[in-house]
């Protein structure tokens, strides 16, 4: 019996274009995640046509999107995610055109999917009816929404320092002072902790500064293994923050444990008074509406995956 390897090959691996063609989340100005639930029976198709698709984008649209495929690591079995990272939203305009005028494109999605012993069918008949759902992120950045943070770090932002009109955001990579080689994004990481959190409006403020100290507490610790990236939900529900918490390999996630055990510094991070005791005063539990906290692991796709 010969041993399996115990890696998952990252997202990067899904597609012909070069690594360093691809936007991820480190770089991309927009993510918009999109997840579907594969109907029974039609697992096998509901991948390759996941795969087919990003593939196409990936390569007909070098430097403007680029979509990695991930499945739910515990959750729902055959809940396929898209990732589609974009420049920016202008970057949306044009796969929204792409679908309307490229021919090639509309012909791989009306195309049939489902062989003829499966009575045959196009991808509609792959997946659940209304499962198909999109979130928009955009990466977060200091007084964002109309946030406040100390009154220097909003006016040290890109956003805040630009001329002209602005057209777009800079990539989450901005939010973390470490050097491009230490970073763990949504292309190299083998784990993607998706978590999300609705933050009580009355500090919406103290609530950003805790999500990226959070992160940041990760990244300064765990350089090359973890790296933590902030995002806020556009179109969506008001001030609900995402983490995008990348991961070398699922045992890095011991890692992380660890470091909240036995880090003094990151300890106090969560037990500190965050709130002015004009405001009644509390830790950053107060933040955020109770039971909202939701963690999502993600795996990058591979074919063979899940007996598939």
């Amino acid at each position: 019996m010969t041993h399996p390897n115990p890696v998952i090959p990252p997202a990067e691996a899904q597609t012909s274009v070069d690594s360093t063609d691809l936007l991820n989340s480190s770089t991309a100005g927009v993510i918009v995640e999109r997840t579907a639930q594969v109907r029974n029976g039609f697992h096998a198709e509901g991948r390759k046509f996941a795969r087919m698709m990003a593939e196409f984008v990936n390569v007909k649209q070098v430097g403007v999107a680029s979509v990695f495929v991930y499945e739910e690591t515990f959750g729902i079995k055959d809940k396929l995610h898209w990732l589609i990272h974009l420049s920016s939203l202008e970057a949306y305009e044009a796969m929204v055109h792409m679908g309307t005028s490229d021919q090639e494109y509309r012909g791989n999605v009306s195309s049939e999917q489902v062989s003829e012993d499966k009575g045959g069918g196009g991808w509609d008949k792959i997946f659940v009816d209304g499962s198909m759902q999109e979130t928009v992120l955009m990466p977060q950045f200091w007084g964002m929404y109309g946030t406040k943070v100390d009154g220097e770090r909003e006016k040290q932002t890109s956003v805040y320092q630009q001329q002209g009109p602005l057209t777009g955001l800079p990539g989450a990579r901005e939010q973390v002072p470490q050097p491009v080689d230490q970073l763990v994004h949504s292309g190299n990481c083998g784990l993607l902790l998706h978590r999300t959190a609705q933050l009580e409006y009355d500090f919406r403020s103290e609530g950003r500064t805790f999500a990226r100290e959070a992160a940041e507490s990760i990244n300064e610790n765990l350089p090359g293994e973890a790296t933590v990236f902030v995002y806020e939900e556009a179109f969506g529900a008001a001030d609900r923050i995402h983490w995008l918490i990348h991961m070398k390999s699922l045992t890095t996630y011991y890692k992380v444990l660890a470091l909240h055990v036995k880090d003094e510094r990151i300890r106090d991070l969560y037990f500190q008074e965050r709130i002015a005791p004009e405001r009644g005063g509390g830790t950053w539990a107060r933040m955020f509406v109770p039971g909202s906290m939701v963690d999502v692991a993600l795996t990058p796709h591979h074919w063979g995956m899940y007996a598939t």
